[in-house]
């Protein structure tokens, strides 16, 4: 078998169905393989940055590792976005892209690119291939670096002459082969104990959850804490889907547009239990002032994280999954009736707002619609900006892996593709993606790939006219000089909905909104919905960069 063969024989004992790529003269090989191939579903995507994006949202959606695929020098280097997105949230992918041959590698060749020096830092790990003879073996171990321990993104290089090469190919690895790499799963039974018995003591303690709660599949144990200890819980924009949103102990989102209640608890607990956070600085604000009065435990599979920002008392490294399991199997049922009244009284005071209006489509009111027409049962993506924070406030979420977003890097243009990864993986799910007229616009091409394989995403805009997240912070720190962010009227959704071939509706009145998302969700293909919301709505409550969590300001709402 050639290389190509190989590399494909490689994927199907992966459990790899499905390939995000675009070809190119060094992967020509491989494709010419993929022509004959029944078992592995090439999507042709318009951009490499899509595939990227389409592998991480396949990935993040069914817990599964995505696989991209783009050809040398410019294909490669297309991917780097949807890489350094995928590194920062933790994500399982392993991209896969081609080479000039050997023996022109470091010769400037045509379309060549060191791809694995520029993704070093954006990767958990890379390999170029060599020698044909490595190839099983580097995508054994890629897959298992991708999905095991702290997931994250393995870029595997594959030289043209390893594509055509020739060999004997009798079997595919049973082991991975990574002299070294152990990461550490169970928690060490001393720490878990010092953990149980500083929670039994602690009178206000709050559970601080983040993606790797998702990440390690550990909902259900979540859960069976909170109801064994009556411990509220609080969520990272990575992880608003780990935790019911209508569980009485959810609090919601904390940090910059977190809840009031979320960010007061967080301040006022005697115990805060991270779990699978990693205390990013949108989280913590002011770090000389997070959590002034608490005692920390940190559970992490990620030793390097672990008081990497903040200084924690008790770390518990391993899985989320099997440590909270261990603790709630150690520690006794409790209530903290005090505690969970003071957290009531707050939602109760403060709950997320917004003034509403009778003609006026309010982007607020687009999302509560949303959530309450698909019950929580929904696929959520979003782009990035306001957009993507009013969907974080107003969704209502009931199962993990049912909201991706773009965290870490905050990457404008993922939430489309993602959404049509997502719809991949879940072909009988409703796949939405909420976006803004600016974010959309980043990756809008991919509307061909998804009217091309019939991914019936449906996209609502929120369209105000500006790049709305940077033009709330040039009129609250810039004296309102809006410098390059008023964007109105720079394309017309419907026709380019039109001209692709998919649904486009616009809806300017308030009245129209409900019985559109109706309309547009029991559509059988692809839509975009151009809703035409308030010029200059801002998100609130917002904690100001450098102010400690306490320090909100919601313009005049409260």
């Amino acid at each position: 078998m050639n290389g190509s063969q190989i590399l494909l024989e490689c994927l199907k004992k992966e459990g790899v169905d499905i390939v995000f790529g675009y070809p190119g003269g060094v992967v020509l090989p491989l494709f010419d393989a993929l022509y004959a191939e029944k078992a592995i579903n090439l999507v042709l995507v318009r951009h490499e940055q899509g595939a990227a994006h389409m592998a991480d949202g396949y990935a993040r959606s069914t817990g599964k590792v995505g696989v991209c695929l783009a050809t040398s020098g410019p294909g490669a280097t297309n991917l780097v976005t949807g890489i350094a997105t995928a590194y920062m949230d933790s994500i399982p992918m392993v991209a896969l892209t081609g080479q000039v041959a050997t023996s022109l590698i470091g010769n400037d060749a045509f379309q060549e690119a060191d791809i694995t020096g520029i993704t070093r830092p954006i990767v958990k790990h890379n390999y170029i291939v060599k020698d044909i003879k490595d190839l099983a073996q580097t995508i054994k171990n890629a897959f298992h670096i991708a999905s095991t321990g702290k997931p994250g993104p393995v870029l595997v290089d594959l030289p043209k002459d390893v594509f055509t090469s020739e060999m004997d190919f009798t079997s595919y690895p049973s082991h991975p082969n990574l002299r070294g790499y152990k990461p550490v799963c169970e928690g060490n039974k001393l720490q878990i104990k010092k953990a149980v018995e500083m929670i039994e003591k602690a009178e206000r303690p709050l559970l601080y959850v983040g993606g790797g709660v998702v990440l390690s599949g550990a909902s259900e144990e979540l859960m069976k804490l909170v109801e064994k200890t009556e411990i509220p819980v609080t969520t990272t924009l990575m992880a608003m889907d780990a935790f019911p949103s209508d569980h009485k102990l959810n609090l919601g989102m904390l940090g910059m547009h977190g809840t009031r209640c979320a960010n007061y608890a967080v301040q006022e607990s005697d115990l805060l239990i991270a779990v699978g956070a990693r205390f990013d600085d949108r989280v913590t604000g002011k770090v000389a002032d997070f959590a002034p009065h608490a005692k920390i435990i940190h559970i992490d599979i990620d030793p390097t994280s672990i008081s990497k920002i903040v200084k924690v008392d008790v770390p518990v490294v391993g899985d989320a999954k099997n440590i909270l399991k261990e603790i709630t199997s150690q520690i006794k049922k409790m209530e903290h009736k005090d505690w969970v009244k003071q957290t009531e009284e707050w939602s109760k005071e403060f709950p997320l707002t917004y003034r509403d209006s009778e003609t006026e489509i309010k982007p607020q009111y687009v999302v509560e619609k949303i959530a309450e027409l698909t019950k929580g049962e929904a696929i959520i993506t979003t782009e990035v900006g306001q957009n993507q924070m009013w969907a974080a406030q107003f969704s209502k979420f009931k199962k993990p892996r049912t909201f991706l977003t773009s965290g870490g890097l905050g990457t404008m243009g993922y939430g489309f593709p993602a959404a049509i990864g997502a719809q991949a993986g879940n072909p009988d799910k409703l796949v939405i993606d909420i976006a803004g007229d600016g974010s959309i616009q980043m990756n809008i091409q991919e509307l061909a790939t998804a009217v091309k394989y019939n991914y019936p995403v449906k996209i609502v805009i929120l369209n105000n006219g500006w790049l709305g997240m940077v033009r709330q912070w040039q009129e609250l720190f810039f004296g309102k000089r809006y410098s390059s962010t008023f964007i109105e009227d720079s394309v017309d959704f419907v026709k380019l909905a039109e001209a692709y071939g998919a649904k486009g509706y616009r809806i300017e009145k308030k009245a129209d909104v409900e019985k559109t998302l109706k309309e547009a969700f029991a559509h059988k293909g692809l839509v975009i919905m151009d809703f035409k919301t308030s010029r200059e709505e801002n998100v609130w409550p917002m904690v100001p960069t450098g102010a400690a969590l306490h320090s909100m300001i919601d313009g005049g709402l409260a």
